[in-house]
């Protein structure tokens, strides 16, 4: 019986030659494609496939939030992650996410389609560098308010607007910016954003 997939990355050639090449395997099927996270949500709810193979940076809603309403809509969906960006902080928000495994874009094709197998079997599958590299990165130390301000500060937006946006005092703001400053190493707040995002932590 074939395996049947949903593929969801924002790059219409990426999609592509994913599918071309899961669909060479005479035991998977794609069903259905999508190019950001709330259209693979409603693509899973409708199409109801075994495995869905999500991408992580796409517009609006990102994999890592697509990932949670997936499982939610479709709980017996296995989510693998395919992913450009190999970052600890994002495997193990995948994992907390509800993800059953997570390689990276440049896995050979029979590496992937063996992947797909082994989720759809119930096992977990994580590209075993980024699984050592998730080890001694230890988990993301970031409150949930201070990788909030940092989101917003990566963009190099000033304090005013960050406290505007999400309903604080320009103070308070600050001491979360101040706060992640220290816990990421950083000099200052943009340095402190991209370390975070290196990370995989915001």
């Amino acid at each position: 019986m074939s395996i049947r997939l949903v593929l969801a990355d924002d790059q219409a050639l990426v999609r592509g030659a994913l599918g071309a090449l899961l669909e060479l395997e005479s035991d998977l099927t794609v069903l259905g494609e999508a190019s950001d996270g709330a259209e693979v949500v409603e693509r899973v709810r409708e199409l109801r496939p075994d495995v869905c193979l999500m991408d992580i940076q796409m517009p609006g809603m990102d994999g890592l939030e697509a990932t949670r309403l997936v499982k939610e809509a479709s709980p017996e969906t296995k989510v693998l992650i395919v992913t450009t960006f190999a970052r600890p902080g994002y495997l193990r928000t995948a994992l907390e996410a509800g993800a059953s495994g997570f390689v990276v874009k440049d896995a050979p094709a029979e590496q992937l389609a063996d992947a797909v197998r082994r989720v759809h079997a119930g096992l977990r599958v994580v590209d075993p560098a980024l699984a050592e590299a998730t080890l001694f990165e230890g988990s993301n130390p970031l409150t949930e308010r201070e990788a909030q301000v940092l989101k917003l500060a990566l963009d190099g937006r000033s304090v005013a607007d960050i406290a505007a946006e999400v309903f604080l005092s320009a103070g308070t703001v600050r001491n979360h910016l101040s706060s992640a400053i220290g816990k990421t190493g950083a000099q200052n707040r943009a340095q402190a954003a991209l370390a975070a995002r290196e990370k995989g932590w915001i």
